[in-house]
């Protein structure tokens, strides 16, 4: 046994000593390849010179400004279309419903303090007291009356020819389901 792996030894060695002997052409090939072989790199052109502007634009009006969005407005109302409704509109502080859309608010009740009827509406998990007269939602909605089931306004809004329109709306009261 131990004769049969001596030979396998030797065998492997003996066939190891042979592998060299055929590389020196591949090796004198590779030689004259790299030695053939220049490699090209184009040339990269000068940097501009980087020259700097004077900022000439500041004594003009900012483009972001509450001045310029004003007059922007200003100038709309005197365009045909517009409607004494919108001017009146756009020249009053806006109040804090009027953020947000008809859609987020909820009528979740009414109740008559010292004779006038006040409403309740939930936005966003806070609860909002309201009066007639008041303004809520995103188109210049108004409240006209509040009934013990539903929320009554006027909103001023765009049709089709793009005339401004009254356009009433109703908020109905939403009672939760109980579970």
């Amino acid at each position: 046994m131990r004769a049969a792996t001596l030979c396998g030894a030797l065998c492997v060695l003996v066939l190891l000593g042979g592998c060299d002997g055929g590389q020196e052409d591949l090796r004198s090939w590779m030689r004259d390849e790299r030695a053939k072989v220049r490699p090209r790199v184009e040339q990269i052109s000068e940097p501009k010179r980087f020259e700097a502007q004077r900022y000439t634009e500041v004594a003009a009006v900012e483009p972001f400004s509450r001045d310029k969005l004003t007059q922007a407005l200003r100038r709309e109302t005197a365009v045909p279309g517009y409607s004494d409704l919108l001017a009146t509109e756009l020249n009053r502080r806006k109040e804090a419903l009027e953020a947000f859309p008809l859609d987020s608010m909820a009528m979740v009740g009414s109740l008559d303090r010292n004779g006038q009827r006040v409403a309740l509406l939930q936005v966003d998990k806070l609860l909002y007291q309201v009066r007639v007269g008041n303004h809520i939602g995103m188109n210049y909605g108004r409240i006209t009356r509040i009934g013990e089931t539903e929320l009554a306004l006027r909103e001023i809004v765009q049709d089709a020819a793009g005339e401004w329109i009254e356009r009433p709306v109703t908020l109905q009261l939403q009672e939760k389901a109980n579970k």
